[in-house]
């Protein structure tokens, strides 16, 4: 595929196509990790950094047992808290970044989660990212999420030369049609999970190979 000649437009008709074919292998992605409210989904975004979702979910089925609201989390003990997530990892961080926000939710927002990505990423450890996350799925809003898995599929379906999330987040803005910003992330999402892989993408058995610049280099 000659990508030096293929333009701003060209790049969105074959985008298009990637799309509709995404639909058919991904009818309907949803987000690994497990949640039943928007507080929820936060936390458990937060504790995923540098870490799983299974081993995320393995840890926040206890933990959503407990704490059930902002304030049960904003008047938790540090130090208990972070040893009910320290198999996530990097969990004093993550302890203290989820007791800062949600007091701020508690006595700013009444324990509600602002469904505003200006207003999200104010909050302790969450970035635009995490926001997404949020907005996309909790709150059904369009939202490009940028994980590890589309940082990397942007890139070798050269839809992003980028390396920082946020610029790739933006150039994806420009091409992908606003309805389908949510959907695109979660189904590109799966198909890096299952296809498209960091070490060894399957291009033999990819279904979007045809799309793909990056076909055959991984052979």
């Amino acid at each position: 595929m000659d990508l030096q000649r293929e333009d701003f437009d060209s790049k969105k008709k074959r985008l298009k196509k990637i799309i509709n074919r995404l639909k058919k292998l991904y009818p309907s992605p949803k987000c690994h990790l497990d949640y039943s409210n928007p507080l929820e989904l936060l936390v458990g975004c937060i504790l995923s950094a540098q870490c799983t979702d299974k081993r995320v979910n393995e840890v926040t089925k206890h933990l959503f047992k407990k704490y059930k609201t902002a304030a049960d989390y904003a008047e938790a003990n540090q130090r208990e808290f972070e040893n009910e997530i320290r198999t996530t990892g990097f969990f004093r961080n993550k302890a203290r970044s989820i007791i800062k926000s949600t007091r701020v939710l508690d006595k700013k927002y009444d324990g509600n989660i602002p469904a505003v990505m200006e207003k999200l990423t104010e909050l302790d450890g969450v970035g635009r990212k995490t926001a997404n996350v949020v907005l996309g799925n909790a709150f059904g809003e369009p939202a490009i999420i940028v994980d590890t898995h589309i940082k990397r599929l942007s890139r070798r379906l050269n839809l992003s030369n980028k390396n920082d999330p946020d610029k790739i987040e933006f150039d994806l803005m420009d091409l992908v049609p606003r309805d389908k910003w949510t959907f695109f992330s979660l189904a590109l999402g799966d198909h890096g999970r299952t296809i498209c892989k960091a070490r060894k993408p399957l291009c033999k058995i990819c279904n979007i190979n045809h799309l793909c610049p990056s076909k055959g280099l991984y052979d």
